[in-house]
């Protein structure tokens, strides 16, 4: 047979031999079968309906005998298969091959079984097919090259005395041709000679056995031979690569012992290929087969063995045209008669495409012999590559990715689709709710589209803004080339951003000893730390602080006294305290949200008793860092705190003892003493006394007095004083420097030669403001106002704020954002910094950039925090998603404008890089 195995394209002819039981015969009528006569070809078609998915067997019908017909006996006898991936498939039969029922040289019949072999081998369908065809043109020599096998045939001399082209009489008028090998006792091919050039000479036994074929029919002389045989040989011709058999037949007839000199040439090369066109050139003169001066007296082209015209040609694009040289045949890549096919190599997705073109050509030679050639050459372009390519169609607000994928051939199959989480095949995709669907063209190419939600597993998040979710989304489509299943990926990376998030909120309030505090969780749950003072919010500190929690908040409870809170201010009946709370992504570095909530709390600080006894209690407040209270002393400098810790020194005294005073009024008596820290006892860890030129005395009266029997309390507030005896007061400068930073890390800093510095439009400028050479925690850093400007000149137009009265402006869309200050090596006392970024932009008058550059200004404020004052010094506004940030430890009091000291900065120039947008 043909072909056992599945109907594959360009498969080779192969053969399954032995009896198949339950054959199921049908009529050659069968829908799916055509056969047609083209030339001196029979030619079959097989409809892929017909043939796809099943094994096929071809046998030749030898009168009642049926002949497998293998491969090789395929190429001997004048048979070739050719199917297109798709299973549509044609069987060409040679009308001069064997088992053709051949009636003198002018009538054939072909007769062939087709057997359809299904899954199972006992389920058959046979299809007889015969075909008779008329061929009576035959020229002095015939050369037929199909795909498989070259065939030459030559008309016998004419007896003596007869004219030429007569044909030999023989008593029979019809036969099967020639069965290979066989040879008649008075007629027939006696012995072959073949030249490779070097003759090595064959009987008709010995040429059969070597897979050639040759016989004698009513009037011709027929030989043939498959491509690559010993005897066969390469020649270039007109630089068009030939196989050439040359050969020497000696056959019998009635009127004795005849020799005729057989040639084929058929062309193995002479393609070049362009992406769009595909030129075919054969020798316009093939020497191997004429000699002498030759004419074309016909030239035709065709596709797939069948002749073409004019018309047919011109509307497929095709063109036949003659050189002196060559015979050239153009055909547009993607014509409609041949056909693309799907590649993968390296798992890299190509394409080839192939079409069968045929060319016959009639040769008259200077003695009047003819020659009809004709060409059935398959052609197949090489590997293209196509790239798929894929277009994103998401709307980040219908928080849905869709993406489409393409463009394929039709022979490509969508099989499954590797997401972050793993494989999942097309149904698994369709019933986990993700949309898969096929698009099919009128071109017959394909693509994909793929929906999937943002707010499945598949998906990966993260946030670069607090406020803004970028949604990632990793595919590699899974894809197979089919029927032979081959495998190829093609990865899609898909990301959407989409300002979605919900940051957590903080409220609270207070009662008589405790902080209350309530935390609501935005739209990523709790995906922060909790810092509670300077401590995060562990499980143990949970439990000390009773925190409740749930789905959509949680809460806790820290008393007033706990080490969490600061204490501000003590009063002689209170104590006020804060609590600072921050909700901190350590990931990212970012504030969610902060609470800075300040209460005062019921709080006594001396307590006096009748028997004369006095109790005091000193309280390290905020503003005094340094203070140790167990250094604290009362006057008599040996009277130190009976009980302390690092936030307070309690004290127990007699009225008449520690230095304690004693005043007598009209109405009471008054006892006071002083709680007072002394250099010359605060030593440090190296035993030399502690001076500073910051942090002041400490010093807290405390007193009680006796109204008659009655015994009350009085105390004054505690208040830090300079030194005594006090320096005479002097004047100094304060410097105040800006700088532009390298990041947000404000590490690295532009020097002066650094400058112009540039930018890409939109990209971040990060400034820093310093108050310099002082360690005074008393004074804040506070930027007034800042602009930009086109020039140097602080005072030019035209201008734009960053800055007004301390906050950003809020006509601008790209809006200044401050950052916060902590303290460290380089930055000792954070209060005396300012840290802010803009977005780098360009000034346009009608859509034309003024200048590629900017210079930035700044009015900057010195303030004493330690009054109490309205204006400037009131604080630096913030950005509103991060209000009030700020870590525990950094004070947070009134300004006063009354000991505020101006400082104006500047800093530029700074280049655009990339203009192209406007303020």
């Amino acid at each position: 047979s043909i072909l056992h195995g599945n109907i594959l394209p360009n498969t080779d002819l192969m053969v399954l031999v032995g009896a198949r039981p339950n054959l199921k015969l049908n009529s050659q009528t069968s829908s799916g079968l055509k056969s047609d006569c083209a030339g001196n070809l029979m030619r079959l078609s097989l409809d892929k309906a017909l043939a796809v998915g099943n094994q096929l067997e071809v046998d030749a019908i030898n009168g009642t005998q049926h002949v497998a017909i293998t491969p090789s006996l395929a190429a001997q006898c004048g048979y070739s298969m050719e199917s297109d991936p798709w299973g549509n498939t044609r069987i060409y039969t040679s009308l001069m091959g064997c088992y053709v029922n051949n009636h003198e040289d002018t009538t054939f019949t072909v007769n062939l079984r087709l057997k359809m072999i299904n899954q199972s081998p006992s389920d058959i369908t046979s299809h007889d097919v015969t075909k008779t065809c008329s061929y009576s043109r035959w020229a002095s020599r015939e050369v037929l090259c199909d795909r498989n096998y070259m065939e030459v045939s030559t008309r016998m001399s004419a007896p003596d005395g007869e004219a030429k082209g007569q044909t030999q009489v023989v008593k029979d008028d019809s036969k099967i041709n020639t069965v290979p090998g066989s040879s008649g006792e008075e007629h027939g091919i006696w012995k072959m000679t073949f030249f490779t050039p070097e003759p090595v000479t064959m009987v008709l036994r010995e040429a059969t056995q070597a897979g050639y074929s040759a016989m004698t029919t009513s009037n011709r002389v027929v030989v043939r031979s498959p491509y690559n045989t010993a005897e066969t040989y390469s020649e270039d011709v007109a630089g068009v690569p030939m196989e050439v058999l040359k050969v020497t037949a000696y056959y019998k007839t009635s009127h004795g012992l005849s020799v005729v000199n057989m040639a084929a040439a058929c062309p193995i090369g002479g393609v070049l290929f362009t992406e769009d066109v595909i030129s075919w050139y054969v020798p316009s003169r093939v020497t191997t087969l004429v000699d002498g001066s030759v004419s074309i007296l016909e030239m035709h082209m065709g596709i797939n063995g069948q002749r073409l015209d004019a018309s047919q040609m011109a509307a497929r694009g095709y063109t036949l045209s003659q050189t002196d040289f060559h015979i050239a045949i153009e055909l547009p890549v993607g014509s409609p008669d041949g056909y693309y096919k799907s590649h993968a190599p390296d798992y890299q997705y190509h394409v080839t495409y192939s079409v069968e073109p045929m060319l016959e050509v009639l040769w008259r030679s200077d003695t009047q012999d003819d020659t009809k050639y004709k060409v059935l050459f398959p052609v197949t372009t090489p590997l293209m590559p196509r790239t798929p390519f894929s277009v994103e169609y998401t709307v980040p607000e219908d928080r849905l990715f869709v993406v489409h994928v393409g463009t394929f051939l039709h022979d490509v199959e969508l099989k499954n689709i590797t997401f972050s989480t793993g494989v999942l095949t097309v149904e698994e995709c369709n019933a986990r709710g993700f949309t898969v669907q096929e698009h099919t063209f009128s071109n017959g190419t394909k693509s994909f589209t793929l929906q999937v939600p943002f707010d499945d597993d598949v998906v990966l998040k993260h946030n670069p803004e607090k406020l803004v979710t970028v949604y990632f989304l990793p595919l590699v489509f899974g894809f197979l080339i089919q029927p032979e299943e081959i495998p190829f990926p093609y990865a899609v990376d898909l990301e959407a951003f989409l300002q979605d998030v919900v940051l957590p909120t903080l409220s609270g309030f207070c009662d008589q000893s405790n902080f209350h505090i309530l935390v609501e969780y935005g739209s990523q749950g709790r995906n922060f730390q909790t810092l509670v003072g300077y401590q995060e919010l562990t499980s143990d500190l949970s439990e000390d602080f009773d925190l409740k929690d749930n789905r959509t908040h949680f809460s806790f409870v820290v008393p007033f006294m706990a080490k969490n809170a600061a204490f501000e201010v003590i009063t002689s009946d209170s104590l006020r305290a804060r609590l600072d709370v921050v909700l901190w992504d350590q990931n990212n570095e970012w504030v969610l949200g902060d609470l800075y909530l300040a209460c005062n709390f019921p709080f006594t600080t001396t307590e006096c008793y009748a028997n004369g006894t006095m109790t005091a209690v000193a309280v390290k407040v905020e503003s005094l860092l340094n203070l140790i209270p167990s250094m604290l002393t009362l006057k008599d400098q040996t009277c130190k705190p009976d009980i302390s810790d690092d936030r307070f020194a309690h004290f127990t005294f007699s009225v008449n003892s520690c230095g304690t005073t004693r005043m007598f009024f009209d109405h009471y008596m008054l006892y006071e003493n002083e709680i007072g820290l002394y250099y010359n006892n605060y030593k440090n860890n190296k035993g030399t006394a502690y001076t500073s030129p910051v942090d002041p005395d400490y010093r807290q009266t405390v007193s009680c007095y006796y109204v008659v029997n009655d015994t009350q309390t009085f105390a004054f507030m505690s208040e830090p004083i300079n030194k005594e005896p006090a320096a005479e007061i002097g004047l100094g400068q304060l410097m105040v420097q800006m700088r532009l930073a390298e990041d947000s890390f404000y590490d690295l800093f532009y020097r002066p030669e650094d400058y112009p510095v540039v930018k890409y439009l939109r990209q971040p400028l990060y400034f820093e403001v310093e108050l310099m050479h002082s360690t005074d925690p008393s004074l804040e850093l506070i930027l007034d106002n800042c602009w930009a400007t086109l020039d140097e000149d602080r005072a030019s137009l035209p201008s734009w704020d960053l800055i007004i009265d301390g906050c950003g402006n809020q006509d601008d869309s790209y809006m200044t954002v401050f950052h916060p200050v902590i303290g460290d090596s380089r930055v000792p006392v954070p209060s005396h910094f300012k840290r802010f970024s803009i977005k780098m932009f360009t000034f346009t008058r009608d859509d034309e950039v003024l200048k590629d550059e900017i210079h930035v200004h700044c009015d900057a404020l010195i303030c004493d925090t330690s009054s109490n004052a309205d204006g400037a010094c009131r604080g630096q506004c913030s950005t509103p998603d991060l209000n009030n940030f700020r870590y525990p430890g950094i004070k947070r009091e009134q300004r006063s404008t009354d000991s505020t000291s101006h400082r104006w900065l500047s800093s530029g120039p700074i280049h655009l890089l990339n203009s192209g947008s406007e303020l």
